[in-house]
C-alpha cells in the first residue's frame, strides 16, 4: 500500500510548466482543491490517510524531503510512490513500476541515497528525449502548447491509476 506520494519538480515560477516539472503539473491537476501546508521542506497535503508531497528543494535534492517524511512516518521504500518526468518514455506515455534503474535522473538518485533504497514505486511520466542539444536545457524548457494538450490527456488517464494504489501493479498508460 502506498502511504506517501511525492511529485517531483523544481520550485519557482520560471520552472512552472517545464518538462522537469511533469510531477508537479500532475499533482496540481490531481489535487486541484488541495490546501497545501509547508512540511518536510515541501508543499504537504494529506488525503485519505496518504501523505502527498511536492518537495520545495530543487529537483536534484528531492531526497531531503522524501527522507524526512519517510523517517517521520516510519515508511518502508515500497510504501512510497515517486511521480517524475522521464526522458526514456515518449510524451503521452507513462509507466507505473516498482524499483528500476535511475537512468541518470538526479532527483531519483538523491532519493535513493537519502532513503537507502531504490525499491520505491515510480510513476514515470514520459517527456521524450531531445533529438539533439543539451538534455539539461531540454528538461528545464517549457512544454509547447500541443505538448500540454497531450500531457493533459495523459493526466486524465492517470487519474484512474492513482485509484489503484492500495495494491499497485505495473502498468503502462498512453494516449
Amino acid at each position: 500500500m502506498i502511504r506517501l506520494i511525492a511529485f517531483l519538480g523544481n520550485p519557482g515560477k520560471e520552472y512552472k510548466e517545464t518538462r522537469h516539472n511533469a510531477g508537479f503539473l500532475f499533482a496540481d491537476d490531481l489535487y486541484q482543491n488541495a490546501v497545501w501546508k509547508v512540511k518536510f521542506h515541501s508543499a504537504f497535503y494529506e488525503e485519505n490517510g496518504r501523505k502527498i508531497l511536492k518537495p520545495m528543494t530543487m529537483m536534484n535534492l528531492s531526497g531531503t524531503a522524501i527522507s524526512e517524511a519517510a523517517s517521520f512516518y516510519k515508511l518502508k521504500a515500497d510504501e512510497i510512490l515517486i511521480v517524475h518526468d522521464d526522458l526514456e518514455l515518449p510524451l503521452g506515455k507513462a509507466k507505473l513500476q516498482k524499483g528500476g534503474g535511475l537512468q541518470g535522473h538526479n532527483g531519483l538518485r538523491s532519493i535513493k541515497e537519502r532513503i537507502g533504497s531504490d525499491a520505491f514505486y515510480r510513476l514515470r511520466i514520459g517527456i521524450g528525449r531531445p533529438q539533439h542539444g543539451d538534455v539539461r536545457l531540454y528538461v528545464t524548457s517549457p512544454f509547447k502548447k500541443d505538448e500540454m494538450i497531450t500531457l493533459s490527456a495523459l493526466f486524465t488517464k492517470l487519474h484512474a491509476v492513482m485509484n489503484t494504489l492500495d495494491n499497485p501493479v505495473t502498468a503502462e498508460i498512453s494516449v
